[in-house]
């Protein structure tokens, strides 16, 4: 653990983690659930910085079967999936509490939306600097460093300050 900087709070058989567990990462994304032989395996949560969740069964580090649900508490539904597309283009905020007058348009979920800084991007899960091509989350965190397809996605889709 304190060469990956992650953080591990509970039980242990032979030396491995195994059982009811909370394990901290460093990006301060947060599981607890079931460990087996060191990885997630059984019924686990993943709580992410964001407020976002996943919750899963998993098998020997993998997630078989989960849902994802957002901080605004929006369930992602894998085969009825219609948010935001071509079917309904409203943000969930305007789901809940309707739409704006005409002429006051929501440009994001966060209403009113996050400040950018002059020349960054908002990526949706931070902001993007275009000369660094790195990206930190809203609280300043790196998150990772873009690569070329990502970079073109990011200056030619997101809001720029």
């Amino acid at each position: 653990m304190e060469y990956t900087g992650s953080k591990y709070i509970g039980e242990y058989v032979g030396g491995r983690m195994e059982g009811k567990a909370k394990y901290i990462l460093p990006t301060e994304t947060i599981y607890v659930g079931e460990m087996k032989d060191g990885v997630f395996h059984g019924e686990g949560t993943l709580y992410f910085p964001s407020g976002s969740q996943y919750d899963a069964v998993w098998e020997n580090g993998l997630a078989i079967k989960g849902t994802y649900t957002f901080a605004d508490r929006l369930h992602y539904d894998e085969k009825n999936w219609h948010y935001c597309d071509g079917y309904d283009r409203r943000f969930h905020t305007e789901i809940l509490n309707g739409l704006k007058p005409a002429g006051m348009a929501q440009l994001t979920n966060m209403d009113p939306p996050r400040k950018i800084r002059k020349g960054y991007y908002d990526c949706g899960d931070g902001f993007y600097n275009p000369v660094t091509r790195v990206i930190k989350d809203y609280r300043n965190h790196f998150l990772r460093n873009a690569d070329d397809d990502e970079h073109e996605w990011i200056t030619r889709t997101c809001r720029k300050g």
